[in-house]
């Protein structure tokens, strides 16, 4: 009897020390589990903000865009005039040829249109290379985005 109190002794010290292995071990997981959702919840506090940064990136290169287009339709709307100044000029300019009366002056004027012309020609272009790059800047921004929304999506299948 004494042996088998002594069998059944040791075999308790033995679940015992299993067990407190088994609560250590549980403890382990239990911390690097609350270590995960504290990475996982910092990761998407990081990618919401970063989602928060793209998105006003967005809207800033939008009105950047939308302002280049109303430039580039005001430079337009100049163009024409100017373009409607210079064929004006250019038919008081034949008109004054015709009658030989104020050729320089005529001259000077169709010489100022042209020189306006060019300008805003030079203008426009710029203009429209600026909207291009801003259309550039916001496909990028969009592919970005998607990016964004696919690695949202790992994260959740992941899970």
């Amino acid at each position: 009897l004494k042996e088998e109190n002594a069998i059944l002794r040791s075999k308790i010290n033995k679940l015992q020390i299993l067990s407190e292995t088994q609560a250590d071990k549980m403890r382990k997981l239990e911390k690097k589990l609350e270590e995960n959702k504290i990475k996982e919840e910092k990761e998407a506090q990081d990618l919401e903000a970063m989602v928060q940064h793209v998105e006003q990136n967005l809207q800033l290169m939008t009105k950047r865009a939308v302002k280049a287009e109303n430039s580039t339709a005001k430079l337009r709307q100049e163009n024409a005039l100017l373009q409607a100044e210079l064929r004006n000029s250019k038919l008081e300019n034949e008109e004054l040829r015709a009658g030989q009366a104020g050729l320089a002056a005529a001259k000077q004027n169709a010489e100022v249109a042209l020189q306006h012309l060019l300008q805003v020609t030079t203008s426009s272009r710029a203009s429209i290379r600026q909207l291009l790059s801003g259309a550039e800047s916001l496909q990028l921004v969009a592919d970005l985005l998607k990016s964004i929304d696919r690695i949202s999506e790992v994260s959740e299948d992941g899970q």
